[in-house]
């Protein structure tokens, strides 16, 4: 009889599986278990799944999709080593936006910076040359924030300017920085950069001087600071630089080069910026006839 607490350990345990990606797998299984957990796989229905995932209400929708992918992806684990005849929640509905929340389930949910806003964060987020570093590496690779602070500094190319992150699906690819993210890089790790571990971005504990990875935790804390400073960063987060690096290569680039950079597994998820971009060039537009239009109006 197999649990679905040890299928869970089974899945979490595969060879390949990057430390990142293994704890958050943990954080999104770990409520399901406590209630599930003891539970032999083969008697979990389809409802018992979907009346769990319609309790989870209070997440947003992108990462109540993100937990059903992951739940998802547990039990097709359990087709492929034979422990279930077929995944109870196959072609399950994802969860609808819900409007109350101000929740859409159109492009339009993309956010990202705009260069007033980029032209504050790096004047706010220059005397804080780790979180600099870590705000230019963002906006110019377009790697996800878990990723960095995954890196070991051994694992940056400081002289061709690269390093190879392992994403969404262990999947492994290339990241590029620029002059601009190299130069603070490197002042960085020269005179800020704690010894004696590995990571690329570490930290010391204040009391124990222990030398530990820095933790997203306290980075969120420091960008949170940092943004509560300006009222034009109000409600910016850092998955938007993201975001930023995205929509700013749309049209320099083939989708197929940008889905690459990025990591996408789909093209769908690449194509959603091409329709921001679209979004952006409307509002321009919009924006340039009034201009004319006043412009006119005054020579006539």
């Amino acid at each position: 009889m197999v649990t679905l607490a040890r299928l869970a350990t089974e899945f979490l345990s595969r060879p390949g599986l990057s430390k990142s990606t293994r704890r958050s797998y943990e954080t999104v299984l770990m409520p399901l278990l406590v209630l599930y957990g003891s539970v032999p796989v083969e008697i979990i229905s389809r409802q018992v799944i979907s009346d769990y995932l319609q309790g989870q209400e209070h997440l947003s929708i992108t990462t109540h999709h993100r937990h059903q992918a992951i739940i998802q992806s547990l039990f097709n684990y359990g087709v492929t080593f034979g422990y279930l005849q077929s995944n109870p929640i196959a072609g399950l509905t994802r969860r609808k936006p819900l409007k109350e929340k101000g929740e859409h389930g159109t492009d339009e949910v993309i956010r990202y910076l705009n260069h007033l806003q980029l032209v504050e964060l790096y004047k706010l987020v220059e005397p804080d040359v780790r979180l600099h570093a870590i705000v230019r590496l963002l906006h110019r690779t377009g790697a996800r924030i878990s990723e960095i602070l995954a890196l070991d500094k051994e694992q940056v190319d400081t002289t061709a300017r690269k390093f190879q992150v392992v994403g969404k699906g262990n999947k492994q690819r290339w990241c590029f920085y620029s002059e601009d993210a190299a130069q603070v890089l490197d002042e960085y790790i020269r005179h800020y950069r704690d010894t004696g571990c590995p990571a690329l971005f570490t930290a010391q504990n204040p009391f124990t001087k222990v030398v530990t990875r820095l933790s997203y935790r306290r980075v969120h804390a420091s960008w949170c600071d940092l943004i509560g400073q300006s009222s034009i960063l109000k409600g910016a987060r850092i998955h938007d630089l993201r975001h930023t690096f995205a929509t700013e290569r749309v049209g320099l680039m083939s989708i197929e080069e940008l889905r690459a950079l990025m990591g996408h597994e789909k093209i769908q998820t690449t194509l959603r910026y091409q329709k921001v971009t679209s979004l952006r060039a409307e509002e321009v537009a919009q924006k340039a006839l009034k201009i004319l239009i006043n412009v006119e109006s005054e020579s006539f």
